[in-house]
């Protein structure tokens, strides 16, 4: 080969070097550019003039145990309990049921009715269980090692319907955070009578959603000696607490998949999932929630854990669709229909 062709050859190579080279360089670059846009938006959003930014992207991250590290990064609690309760015009504390006004008709059977919704914001799930008494409080076999679906609770209770319960602390068993695992419960857990898990000091008030042996659905902020006094044998935590005796209580948080229970004055429990984080349907506000709630006569109700959490078992399947990037998520517990 001359002299005048390994030259150019020569030539050749570095000139591909020198694309790559740069190719490279101009990747390196807008990655740059995009995770420092990212955190300079974040820092805008959360210390910017922006209330109403601010606001929405505090109340959609603490929907959630997974997303609440994106506003606890860069706000403290007490900054983000004021974001949450602002123009609270009722609180939990302020308002008490009337469990005189519920007067259960069915005490038998096990009737439970489907309901659909469909809007351009989100699409809804609705079961009316029409005997109380067959709502149940599941959690999962392997506490402290890693969660269970909703799903898998319900077909090992051999339940006819389920939704995913409280919160849960997003450990593994070895201590690793977001893992996804819900292993462990968030505050309280009663089940058929027995206080299976609680993480609160004594005399500090829980925001539950429980049930009484009578089938009397008990929301708002208590002790877990006042429930057990109450004769309470179902029990779980979250927050908020939606309505009680009729009565919405605002709250200032954002659109996301939602998990409510409610009970109307015949005693009737209404379990409600949004699905949300789907194209142009995100999910719904607490507010809207409320609204749905309040349309099927509903008295008292508590929120429950959404997000990717959010699940509804009815027959044998999972008829929401979660918005977990594999689908159903793990827990730690669920609210299940006896047969």
């Amino acid at each position: 080969m001359s002299k005048k062709r390994q030259k150019e050859i020569k030539r050749r190579k570095n000139r591909k070097k020198k694309k790559k080279s740069f190719i490279g360089r101009l990747f390196l670059f807008l990655v740059y550019e995009v995770i420092a846009g990212g955190i300079f938006s974040l820092l805008i959003a959360f210390y910017g003039p922006f209330d109403n930014v601010k606001n929405t992207l505090v109340g959609t991250a603490m929907a959630t145990y997974k997303h609440q590290y994106i506003a606890t990064t860069f706000l403290s609690k007490d900054e983000i309990n004021k974001i949450l309760n602002k123009d609270k015009g009722i609180s939990n504390s302020s308002l008490k049921e009337n469990y005189g006004d519920i007067k259960i008709r069915n005490k038998y059977g096990n009737s439970v009715e489907r309901y659909d919704i469909n809007t351009a914001k989100f699409d809804g799930y609705i079961l009316e269980i029409k005997n109380p008494q067959k709502v149940k409080i599941g959690y999962t076999k392997y506490m402290g090692k890693m969660g269970e679906r909703t799903s898998k609770m319900a077909e090992r209770h051999g339940a006819v319907a389920a939704v995913n319960g409280g919160g849960f602390r997003d450990v593994s068993s070895t201590g690793k955070l977001w893992t996804g695992t819900g292993a462990y419960p968030e505050g309280l857990v009663i089940s058929n009578g027995k206080v299976i898990y609680n993480d609160f000091k004594s005399g500090q008030k829980v925001n539950v959603t429980a049930f009484t042996k009578e089938g009397l659905l008990v929301v708002g902020d208590h002790t877990v000696d006042e429930l057990l006094k109450m004769g309470v044998v179902e029990a779980l935590s979250f927050r908020n607490t939606l309505i009680i005796n009729g009565k919405p209580i605002p709250y200032n948080e954002g659109i996301n998949p939602r998990t409510a229970i409610g009970q109307k004055q015949d005693g009737t429990i209404v379990l409600l999932v949004i699905d949300g984080r789907r194209g142009i349907k995100q999910g719904a506000t607490l507010e809207e929630v409320e609204n749905i709630l309040l349309q099927r006569g509903v008295v008292n109700a508590s929120n429950l854990d959404g997000g990717s959490s959010s699940t509804m078992y009815y027959k044998g399947k999972v008829i929401n669709r979660p918005c977990n990037w594999d689908g159903e998520r793990t827990v730690a517990t669920s609210i299940y229909v006896e047969p």
